[in-house]
């Protein structure tokens, strides 16, 4: 059986159509007869939302803009279909099942500013939000297809729009195990109850051997973080094995343990190609990883699912090169989205998450949303613990924790390397400022009582 035609032709080409019904192209009934009258209607491809909310949908909110006279409409519904069941010229087999079940639908349109009479309208273009349902059985439980589904067939659509955020049905996120360990299992393994964690990494990125970083480990480790991770550009490289690096800095952790008495966790880089990092997540695990980090944009949200279902350990999903997903204003993801939802559904543990405060052009708000998607209430998903970096020096413990609360780990790097007195005087300045921020004591009294602090907010500042 052929596709209908009238729903997707113009009227002078229904019209033409109607003149010659046998020209090639043109689409039929199984009886044979072009159905003239068919037509895109309310019945087909727009719903009300409440149609939609308990059925098996996944709803889509897009932000676009169209030059003014351009018909948002037919531009929403042709995404729908085009992301769905349609192309861009009419083609046999679709039939009205088809369309009720596997067809895109669209819920809602809003003009941004919202107008309702055309002598509002001001010269230019326009811009709307557009919400779409997509029915669940056209996308495995994955987000290859996920991914393709709502963005990826701008040829057939034409549409230039930016995904804000997804709505999917609870039978879909069952089907993601989310964090295994979330926030209040990092918190029991390190037996820290009550106050954000400290993390710092290995300074410089790149360029030292295995033994050269166990020595600042070592040191790093005296001023009592709780975390030591590898920079997010040291990788698997001839000079540096990840194996190695555990098997050094574990004998650099068990040494600082017996001088203070506080165990510093060391998280692995295992972020590495499709065919060898199986094999790298092994041997790392082989010589003792308690905690690894991959960066998610670059091994994608699908294999980083699978390497954190898969380990005994806690994964840390790092967000470099996160960008490229939501810094177009006109395509991508927004950061809640790409850099909250999607990766706490992917299974990560922590999360590494930029601030407007470390020079990096974050709006405010996305960053206190990337928060609240990775810690909020979700379909029964543990949390992933929020971890600040950027701009982390210990004038600004008491900021973050004013807006993030105590459910974060602060990654200091250069206050903590950089620190006049060292790196070990580095962590204790860090410490003693997390200590008053959870205590409430003002930064300045505090420092009385910290030469380390004192030093620290001498050359940084306070806020």
């Amino acid at each position: 059986m052929l596709l209908r035609a009238a729903a997707f032709l113009s009227p002078r080409n229904r019209k033409a159509v109607q003149q010659n019904e046998k020209s090639p192209g043109h689409l039929w009934t199984e009886a044979g007869e072009l159905k003239k009258e068919e037509t895109v209607t309310d019945k087909n491809i727009n719903v009300y939302g409440e149609e939609i909310r308990n059925r098996e949908f996944i709803t889509a909110v897009y932000h676009l803009e169209l030059p003014e006279g351009q018909d948002i409409v037919k531009k929403a519904a042709r995404l729908a279909v085009g992301q769905t069941v349609g192309t861009w010229v009419p083609i046999p087999g679709i039939t009205e099942d088809i369309r009720e079940k596997y067809m895109g639908k669209v819920v809602r349109i809003f003009d941004v500013p919202s107008l309702d009479l055309f002598t509002q309208a001001v010269e230019g273009r326009r811009q709307y939000l557009v919400e779409i349902a997509y029915p669940s059985a056209n996308i495995p439980e994955d987000f290859p297809m996920l991914l393709t589904a709502l963005l990826g067939n701008d040829a057939s659509t034409s549409a230039q729009v930016k995904l804000l955020d997804i709505e999917f049905p609870e039978s879909f996120i069952r089907k993601f195990s989310g964090p295994g360990y979330g926030t209040e299992g990092i918190r029991k393994l390190m037996e820290v109850k009550r106050r954000p964690l400290l993390l710092n990494m290995i300074k410089p990125c790149t360029g030292l051997s295995p033994e050269e970083g166990a020595k600042v480990f070592y040191q790093v480790a005296l001023g009592g973080v709780d975390f030591i991770k590898d920079d997010e550009l040291l990788g698997n490289v001839a000079y540096s094995r990840p194996w190695d690096r555990v098997a050094r800095y574990r004998k650099a952790a068990a040494a600082a343990y017996e001088k203070t008495g506080k165990k510093v966790v060391y998280i692995v880089n295992v972020t590495d190609g499709a065919a060898t990092i199986e094999d790298t997540v092994q041997r790392v695990l082989e010589e003792g990883a308690e905690m690894i980090m991959m960066n998610y944009p670059s091994v994608g949200y699908s294999l980083f699912r699978k390497i954190a279902s898969e380990v005994p350990v806690p994964v840390l999903a790092h967000n470099a090169g996160a960008g490229m997903f939501y810094e177009g204003s006109s395509s991508g993801m927004s950061s809640p989205l790409a850099a909250g939802k999607l990766i706490r559904m992917a299974g990560a543990d922590m999360v590494m998450v930029n601030t407007p405060y470390g020079g990096y052009p974050l709006e405010h708000s996305k960053y206190l949303q990337i928060l609240q998607k990775l810690q909020l209430p979700y379909y029964g998903l543990k949390s992933s613990l929020p971890v600040i970096g950027g701009g982390v020096h210990p004038g600004m413990v008491k900021k973050y924790v004013e807006e993030a609360g105590f459910d974060l780990i602060l990654a200091a790097g250069g206050s903590i390397i950089g620190h006049p007195m060292g790196p070990k005087a580095g962590g204790r300045a860090m410490g003693a400022a997390i200590a008053a921020a959870v205590m409430k004591i003002p930064l300045r009294e505090a420092a009385k009582e910290s030469k380390e602090l004192k030093a620290a907010l001498e050359l940084w500042g306070e806020g």
